[in-house]
C-alpha cells in the first residue's frame, strides 16, 4: 500500500498550541508535532518556553509575543501567514487565548481569513472541575478584576448563577476575598487548586461558611472552584405558576417573567430566576 503524503503534510495557518500547566508530561504527542513543523513559536516569554523546546528537543524560532507587544507583532505575522507559513502560539502554560494572550491575534486572522486551528490539551480549568465533585454546568470569570468595587459587584452577579464558578486569583489576593466570597456563596462548597499537576500542588476542599485562616503557600497560582446552590427549593413554586413560567419562556425574556409571576405574590426573584435558567438549559 503506498502511503499518501499529503495526509502528513500540515496546512498553513495559525495553530493555537495547548502546552502542559506544570508537569512537562502532559503535553500531547499532537502538541510535539505541530511545534517541530512549524516555521515559527510565538510564546509570553521565551526564557519559559525554552525549557519546553529543549525537553521536546524541539529546534525552531521562539518570537516573544505577550499582552505588552502583541498589537506591534500583528502585522508582521499576519504578512508571514497570508505567504502560507506555518506559525504555532503558545502561552506560558495552557491554552493560548483564554486567560492568556492570543484573542487580538486570532481575530485578525479571522478578518484576514487566515484558517486558525486549536491544537487542545492540559486546561487547569478542566482539570478543577473534573475533580471538584460539582456540577459540569460551570461559568469561568478568568481572574478576578483588582479593585476591591469590581470585585464585588462581580461576585454579586455570579451568585446570582445556580452553576459551578471557576476564576483564577493569586495565593495573596485569596486571604484578601474570603469574607466577600463568604457574603455571596455562603451555602456552596469550594475547591482551591494551588499548582496543578506539579510536585507541590495542593487541594483544599470546605464549605464557604468555614473558610477561614487559610494557610497556603504564597507561590504559584491558584484555581477556585465554587459549587452550584444546592440549597433552592423550587417547591416554593405552586405548579400554577411552574406551568404559566414554561408557557412565558417561549416568548418572554427571563426579567419579564419574574415580574410577571412576582406581580402580586412574594416569591424569591432569585427562585424564579433559577427556574428559567433550568427551564432553558433543558431546551
Amino acid at each position: 500500500m503506498h502511503k499518501d503524503e499529503n495526509l502528513n503534510k500540515l496546512k498553513p495557518g495559525l495553530y493555537c498550541v495547548s502546552t502542559p500547566i506544570g508537569n512537562l508530561g502532559d503535553i500531547t504527542f499532537r502538541a510535539i508535532e505541530i511545534l517541530k513543523k512549524s516555521d515559527l513559536i510565538l510564546c509570553e516569554d521565551t526564557r519559559v518556553s525554552k525549557k519546553l523546546m529543549i525537553k521536546f528537543n524541539i529546534d525552531k524560532k521562539l518570537v516573544s509575543n505577550h499582552k505588552f507587544n502583541e498589537k506591534k507583532n500583528l502585522k508582521p505575522i499576519i504578512e508571514l501567514l497570508k505567504k502560507q507559513k506555518i506559525i504555532s502560539l503558545i502561552s506560558d502554560a495552557g491554552t493560548p487565548g483564554i486567560s492568556d494572550p492570543g484573542r487580538i491575534l486570532i481575530n485578525e486572522c479571522i478578518n484576514n481569513k487566515i484558517d486558525v486551528y486549536p491544537i487542545p490539551g492540559a486546561s487547569a480549568i478542566n482539570s478543577a472541575i473534573s475533580i471538584s465533585g460539582f456540577s459540569d454546568n460551570f461559568y469561568f470569570c478568568g481572574f478576578l478584576p483588582e479593585k476591591r468595587s469590581e470585585i464585588i459587584n462581580l461576585l454579586n452577579s455570579l451568585s446570582k448563577l445556580n452553576c459551578s464558578i471557576v476564576f483564577f486569583i493569586s495565593p495573596k489576593k485569596i486571604i484578601k476575598i474570603i469574607e466577600y466570597l463568604k457574603s455571596y456563596f455562603l451555602n456552596r462548597k469550594i475547591l482551591i487548586c494551588r499548582e496543578i499537576t506539579k510536585y507541590y500542588e495542593e487541594y483544599i476542599r470546605s464549605d464557604v461558611k468555614d473558610l477561614s485562616n487559610l494557610k497556603l503557600s504564597k507561590k504559584g497560582e491558584i484555581t477556585v472552584v465554587i459549587s452550584e446552590n444546592s440549597n433552592l427549593n423550587f417547591n416554593q413554586l405552586e405548579e400554577s405558576d411552574k406551568k404559566k413560567i414554561k408557557k412565558l419562556i417561549k416568548k418572554m425574556s427571563v426579567k419579564d417573567i419574574i415580574n410577571e409571576i412576582n406581580y402580586d405574590k412574594k416569591i424569591s426573584k432569585k427562585l424564579i430566576y433559577e427556574y428559567c435558567l433550568g427551564l432553558k438549559n433543558e431546551n
